[in-house]
């Protein structure tokens, strides 16, 4: 990566080009969401047989519009620099942004549920797991068991084994299909706009782009459509910013992909730690509600109070222009 500079630095031409990289790009991405979801829009949404799979498709999206910008539009001469893939060293910082970005996570969903109990917007339960214990319960009672299989501790120790693995080995192809486009080819393009617009602008983008499901009701089942699309967009701005400092910090994309992987895993740990009989709205409490994002929200004050939010090794061999043009 380049030194960054000004838009206004830009000969006209490259000028030029780089806003209509940045057009084809989320052209690509938004539409291409749009046409994966419309057959839930015709049909039975979110409960289609075929939902999940549709929705994973989508998040493949953003990868395939960087692509078609990368090698249609802006042809760089390094494409997986470009696209965030590379470099891969020095080894022993990537593997502790890897760490940093399976843990975060688990660590910013947890603090989610604790602050949402402080707040009296998460019914709780940190000791009994009464809750988990009810579910538990309910799903052994259809196979005519009335014991638990196990002490509950390790069951709960059990959830958490399960969100790593899933972080690790089922989420993060399809979180990287997102992070390619979002993290490692378009958040690099807005940082000549500074930390703040940088992170500001992606968010809104990224949480604009999950209209298609969030209108249907994903992640806010009982909120008015336009205010779990508002929503959405708040939690991608202070997550989104998040993953892009660890994208920034790591090298590459792969830390934000597998902190996003381990996010998507994480945001189920709210039914190991519920009371019993407990409900909660989405849009007040968990990672998803605004009482998750106080935590993340800090963070990321910090981290970009202390400049950190920029790109890890500046390569001075690459004209700023040229590293824009990407």
């Amino acid at each position: 990566m380049g030194v960054l500079v000004r838009d206004s630095d830009l000969t006209v031409g490259q000028s030029k080009r780089y806003k209509t990289s940045i057009t084809v790009f989320l052209s690509v991405a938004f539409v291409l969401a749009w046409l994966v979801i419309l057959p839930l829009w015709f049909g039975d949404g979110l409960q289609s047989p075929v939902a999940v799979v549709l929705m994973v498709a989508m998040m493949f999206a953003p990868t395939i519009a960087a692509l078609v910008t990368v090698f249609f539009v802006a042809k760089p001469k390094h494409k997986a620099q470009a696209l965030g893939l590379v470099p891969l060293q020095p080894v022993g910082r990537l593997i502790g942004y890897l760490a940093v970005a399976l843990v975060l996570p688990i660590v910013l969903c947890m603090l989610a549920l604790v602050v949402g109990s402080l707040l009296g917007v998460f019914p709780a339960d940190f000791t009994d797991f009464a809750g988990f214990q009810q579910t538990i319960k309910l799903q052994l009672a259809e196979f005519g068991i009335s014991e638990l299989p196990a002490p509950v501790g390790v069951l709960v120790a059990g959830q958490f084994l399960n969100v790593v693995i899933a972080a690790v080995f089922i989420n993060l192809l399809p979180a990287l299909g997102e992070e390619i486009g979002w993290r490692g080819w378009l958040l690099p393009k807005l940082l000549p706009l500074g930390p703040w617009p940088a992170i500001l602008l992606s968010g809104i983008i990224w949480g604009l782009w999950h209209a298609p499901v969030i209108l249907l009701g994903y992640n806010y089942p009982t909120t008015p459509g336009w205010l779990g699309l508002l929503a959405m967009v708040g939690f991608s701005t202070v997550l989104g910013g998040i993953f892009g400092w660890l994208r920034l910090r790591g090298g590459s994309v792969w830390p934000a992909a597998l902190a996003h992987s381990s996010l998507n895993a994480s945001a189920t740990l709210f039914m190991v730690f519920i009371a019993a009989d407990g409900v909660f709205d989405p849009l007040h409490a968990n990672i998803t509600g605004w009482s998750g994002w106080i935590i993340p929200a800090a963070l990321l004050v910090v981290i970009v109070s202390r400049g950190k939010f920029t790109p890890r090794t500046p390569n001075p061999k690459n004209s700023t222009a040229a590293w824009k043009a990407r």
